[in-house]
């Protein structure tokens, strides 16, 4: 896709919505912040600030003197003030408006809202380095309103951030997966909005992991594309600079350094609202690298000091903010030691004096054993987890030995087998064998020859009947990917079930003890999808990632809820599959829905 002066569509539109914004907020403002002291805000005043992004003028307001009609109401301006802060980069004030505004949501039972409170949350903690939070279960939250509501729209949410948690962790197939999953319903639903979202994190994917610029570069387009057709008269600024500034770091990619310096141009004339010296100081970044491979020392000194200086403007404000806060809380606390004073004079009671003290006194008093007793039952919840743990490790390794033992009876099961085929069916044979060498010893006739003969040819079959049936045949000598094929024909022709396999990459043979086990654990997948799932198609996807190898089996049967799969509660299939893999190191993940197929995803390191 070409784009035609880019430049020139998002000065309009800046200077259009710039315009606006201030005839709107030319009326706003002054109502807002004259006499603040004396009169109530509105909570539409609030919100019509909120749309314009105007956060610093939020964050300044007094919340308890905003007028509001219903507790739901008062949840949403909540909900406000977290994004307000959030944008400012202020996160842990923002969480704890946004954790009041779930629990004001919760009692309301506003089920939309609790949604999108918790995503907001995930994403929140989700963007903090080096943070340890259990933040997925705000996406799980996610997850099941969409299934409980059949919501495309916040299924298509849901799969966008979870490809965007793979993609985190360098699972890059998964994370593909995910995405086209998300832009299919985002199309479905026609929300632009969407697709654009989900085709910049497409391109990033194809960008970073798959170094495939070409393809990134499609994706951004589109992206870019839906972003001017959508239909918003207030649209969202951050995204249209993400959009360039990720065109520009593929062309530098491309080593299309004139290319890339044209759409980082784009990106650095938006005034942006939100996150703006974070986002200017990432893209001075990325020009001065640019200038930088292109040698232009000149323009890449330029740009390292623009960044310099962000750097140094971010810590001023810091520190400035830092300095306010604790001088107000200085003149709070002077201003409440000032009244307590008058009121004591005013009042000479020492008796209230006595009784505030007493009752201060019985509240450190009951504060000290609520504490301590707190203490005492978080140290013996810690003792009960310890012996839990103690008592789960002991059952997994009575577990262990009882598989140990089960596979070395099999074992013997398997040798007496042999043994038995060979002594009834061999035995007799070879004696036949002999009676009739006796006789040719005696008289010389070609009959009796021929018939010793086909005995000796009928014995050597047998022989390698027993040998194939011991080996299973085709792994050894053909490879993982042939014999994985040849299953999939052989069950595709006598289950009436399609089968497809899809490698990449797997063009050297792997080890042969390895090749087995991986060809035994889809063998396995198979038999489960035939005996349990109804499907009448399947997808074996073996991918080599040099220092990995990825096997992932689809199907489109029936589904099933892979909670109901526990450590204590497995299928005989799944437990050896489990135990296999297990034993090569590996990770098994099974996804799952109810009427919409299996993925099942194995990662071995090699």
């Amino acid at each position: 896709m070409t784009l035609l002066n880019p430049t020139k569509m998002v000065v309009i539109s800046l200077l259009v919505d710039k315009f606006k914004l201030k005839i709107v907020l030319s009326i706003l403002l002054p109502t807002i912040f004259y006499g603040q002291g004396n009169s109530t805000v509105e909570y539409a005043e609030i919100d019509s600030l909120y749309q314009f992004e105007k956060y610093k003028a939020l964050t300044s307001i007094d919340i308890t003197k905003v007028a509001y009609q219903s507790k739901l109401e008062f949840a949403k301006l909540n909900f406000i003030m977290a994004k307000s802060y959030e944008n400012l980069n202020q996160e842990d004030t923002a969480l704890s408006y946004y954790k009041k505004a779930l629990d004001l949501f919760k009692a309301e039972q506003a089920h939309e809202n609790i949604a999108k409170t918790n995503l907001e949350i995930y994403l929140l903690l989700d963007s903090q380095n080096n943070l340890v939070a259990n933040k997925d279960i705000y996406l799980k939250e996610v997850y099941n309103y969409a299934i409980s509501t059949k919501s495309k729209k916040w299924l298509a949410s849901y799969y966008t951030n979870y490809g965007v948690d793979k993609l985190k962790n360098n699972i890059s197939d998964s994370a593909k997966l995910y995405f086209f999953k998300a832009l299919k319903l985002a199309e479905e639903i026609d929300s632009t909005q969407m697709q654009t979202n989900i085709s910049i994190n497409i391109g990033s994917t194809y960008s970073r992991k798959y170094k495939n610029q070409d393809s990134a570069i499609f994706y951004y387009n589109n992206a870019l594309k839906n972003y001017y057709s959508d239909t918003l008269t207030y649209k969202n600024l951050n995204t249209e600079f993400n959009i360039y500034n990720n065109l520009g770091n593929a062309y530098r990619r491309k080593k299309d350094y004139s290319k890339a310096l044209e759409f980082y141009s784009v990106a650095e004339q938006i005034d942006l609202p939100k996150l703006n010296t974070k986002s200017k100081k990432i893209l001075f970044s990325n020009i001065d690298a640019t200038y930088y491979y292109m040698e232009d020392w000149a323009n890449a000194y330029d740009y390292l000091y623009k960044y310099d200086s962000i750097k140094d403007i971010i810590n001023l404000k810091e520190q400035n903010s830092a300095i306010t806060d604790i001088e107000e809380k200085y003149q709070n606390e002077k201003l409440r030691a000032n009244n307590l004073e008058i009121e004591a004079k005013r009042k000479q009671n020492q008796n209230i004096a006595i009784g505030l003290g007493g009752s201060l006194a019985l509240g450190s008093i009951i504060a000290f054993l609520l504490f301590k007793n707190t203490k005492r039952k978080q140290k013996l919840a810690e003792q009960e987890k310890e012996i839990e743990s103690q008592k789960l490790a002991t059952v997994l390794k009575e577990q262990e030995l009882t598989a140990i033992d089960a596979m070395i009876e099999g074992q013997e099961k398997e040798r007496q087998r042999i043994a038995n085929d060979l002594h009834d069916d061999l035995g007799g044979l070879m004696a036949n064998v002999k009676l009739h060498f006796n006789a040719l010893k005696e008289k010389d006739s070609p009959e009796l020859f021929e018939k010793t003969n086909n005995l000796i040819e009928e014995a050597y079959q047998k022989v390698r009947t027993v040998a194939h049936a011991k080996n299973s045949g085709v792994i050894a000598k053909q490879g993982l990917l042939k014999a994985v094929q040849h299953m999939a024909d052989k069950v595709s022709t006598s289950n009436k079930i399609q089968i497809e396999v899809l490698d990449h990459g797997l063009d050297n043979r792997l080890e042969n003890s390895l090749e087995l086990t991986i060809f035994r654990v889809i063998q396995e997948l198979i038999t489960n999808v035939i005996k349990h799932a109804e499907a009448t198609e399947i997808t074996i996807h073996l991918t080599n990632h040099e220092d990995s190898i990825n096997i992932m089996v689809e199907d489109n049967g029936k589904g099933f809820n892979p909670n109901q799969i526990t450590k204590n509660n497995k299928g005989m299939g799944i437990s050896s599959i489990d135990k296999r893999i297990e034993h090569l190191d590996g990770k098994l993940t099974i996804e799952s829905e109810k009427n919409k197929g299996t993925t099942v995803i194995i990662d071995i390191p090699l």
